[in-house]
Parts: structure tokens; sequence; C-alpha cells
């Protein structure tokens, strides 16, 4: 039976999924709550909501060494998040070292990575987090890589093809994914025919491409494990692919940049804009500035494409690419 969930539930699902601390997540679970419709269909979302719901407070109730609290947890950062996936040894540590300025250590053999590491990635003026992740086997899923693929703006689903086994890394990969809740898709979305259900959009990213025989191995992975993913083959560790990949992260995430000037200054700050969805409004920015600024925001001058250079505009204005915003407040 369709859930059929209404958009302020998927709202507050979508904002889970990115929530970065406990505290977070249970505002999210209780508006998921408070929304979700009460048919047959939902009675088991129903269940587990108030399971979470339960669990979060019992933790927060719990005294806990600052950090340590649910495990770890990785601050969200920049204009995204796309967590890095693989079986043993695909080149996930190495093409996070490629990208960004984190040094995880890179070695010949499985399991270097035993936790997340994370890494911002510059794509122009603004940063993306990407997160390396332990590697997945048929026997071994880190739940906080599960937590992170589900929260992820995007996934990298990393294969050496260059690898003996790498093809069956891959599947394994795959198999263990199809066995949770958590899967891998072109697009993200939630199935509302399998409650629980949530699929985070993808690329896959064949690893090894400097390989004379490159060709031949990715014709033999396409055959082996055909995919229907958008396809970028790299070599991690000679930098073949890498600028492709770098746009190919940026492009799905849908972002605008907003610069911010004050109305006492002439030139905006270029140097750091604020990102939100493609979409978004100028009371989301002054959210994003402060709470004050949000609560007490009467209007802004915008500079950009869709208007004339100073327009008067209120807080439900929709913000474009690169516009310049100078807020004012009571």
């Amino acid at each position: 039976m369709p859930a059929n969930l209404t958009q302020q539930y998927l709202k507050a699902e979508a904002e889970y999924r990115r929530a970065s601390t406990p505290e977070e997540e249970l505002e999210c679970l209780q508006v998921m709550l408070r929304e979700l419709p009460k048919h047959k269909g939902t009675d088991k979302l129903n269940a587990e909501l108030k399971h979470k719901i339960s669990k979060i407070k019992k933790e927060l109730q719990q005294p806990q060494p600052k950090g340590k609290r649910g495990g770890q947890r990785i601050l969200r950062q920049g204009a995204g998040r796309a967590v890095i996936i693989g079986g043993p040894n695909a080149g996930k540590s190495q093409l996070l070292r490629s990208l960004t300025r984190a040094t995880p250590e890179v070695a010949p053999y499985p399991f270097t990575t035993t936790e997340a590491t994370p890494g911002m990635m510059p794509w122009e003026d603004v940063m993306v987090q990407l997160i390396d992740t332990p590697p997945i086997t048929a026997d071994y899923f880190d739940p906080v890589t599960q937590g992170l693929i589900r929260g992820a703006d995007l996934v990298l689903l990393m294969v050496d093809v260059g690898m003996d086994d790498g093809i069956d890394a891959l599947q394994a990969v795959l198999d263990h994914l199809a066995s949770t809740k958590t899967r891998l898709a072109s697009q993200s979305s939630l199935d509302e025919n399998d409650i629980g259900v949530s699929y985070t959009q993808t690329l896959l990213v064949p690893n090894k491409i400097d390989l004379p025989e490159s060709n031949e191995l990715l014709d033999w992975m396409h055959e082996c494990c055909p995919l229907d993913l958008p396809e970028y083959p790299i070599s991690a560790a000679h930098g073949m692919g890498l600028e492709t990949l770098r746009n190919a992260i940026y492009e799905p995430l849908d972002v605008v940049r907003v610069y911010t000037k004050l109305p006492s200054v002439k030139e905006p700050d270029y140097d750091r804009p604020f990102t939100i969805q493609r979409g978004g409004t100028l009371s989301e920015i002054a959210e994003l500035i402060h709470k004050d600024f949000a609560e007490n925001l009467k209007f802004a001058r915008v500079w950009g494409s869709a208007v004339h250079d100073g327009t008067q505009v209120k807080g439900d204005y929709v913000l474009h690419d690169k516009d310049v915003v100078e807020l004012h407040v009571a």
C-alpha cells in the first residue's frame, strides 16, 4: 500500500538524513511522526519512528564526553556532501587525497581505512565535502557508512578495474546494500511502496584507467556488472579524469552561490559565498547568516542576472547563482 507521504514529511526526512547532531535528528523525527499519514500501510514506519525518537531521547539524557555521543559524527560543511564507497583497495583514500587536502593513509592492503575520513574539495569559489569510508564487503558494512550514504547528496561508487577480484568486490558492495534499506540509484528518492527504503544519487567511478588494457577491463565490467549509473572513469593515482569527475560531483548538488555585502561598503565579500539549494529564497540566506537576521528582515537589495542592480526584494525572493544581496533588518 502506498504511503502517500506529504511534502512536509519528505522535507523533514531529507533534513533528518542531513542532520549532524542528535538534537537535529530528534526534531526532524518528531516532525516526520506528526506528518506521517495514519493507515495500515504506515504502521511499521510509525513504530520505527517512535523507536528512533525513544532511542535518541535516552541518548540525550546520558552524560557523555563531547564528541562521543552516538558514535562517529562528521559535521556537514561546504556546498554539499559526497561519500566515497567501494570494496577493499578500490582507491577511495587515494581519490580523497587527490581531490582534497586530506591525508588519509594509502596502502596496498585491505582495510587501511578503518573509520570515515572527511576532506574538502575546491570547486571554483566553493568547497564540497568528500568522505572516505571503510570498505564494504560481503561480510562487513560499517553502520556509520550506511548512515553517511543515506544522508549524502551524492555517492561515489569506486571499483578497481585492474584488480583481479575488483568486479567481484563491486558486486559484493551492491549485494550487501541490496540487503538493507539503503540503496544506490541515478537519482535520490524514497520508495513509497517499500517504507524506509532510501535511494541516494550515485556516480560509478572505475579506477585504474591508466592501465594499457583499461578499455578491455571496462568492457568486461559492463558485461559482468551492468549498472544504470553515470560513469566517470579515472586514475586516482595519476590524475586522469579527475577534473571531469570534480565537475560531475558539483553539478548534482544543484546549489546556487550567494554573495553578501553590507550597506556601508561598496563591494561584496566574493571570497566566501553562501550556498543554498536551487529555488531557495532570501529568507533562507538570512537564516544561514544569523537567526536574528531572518526574524528581523525588512528587505534586501539584490544585484544579479534576474533583476536590475539594487532591486529591492522581500524574503520570498528566489535567489539565482552569483546573486549579491544586501540585507536590511529592523
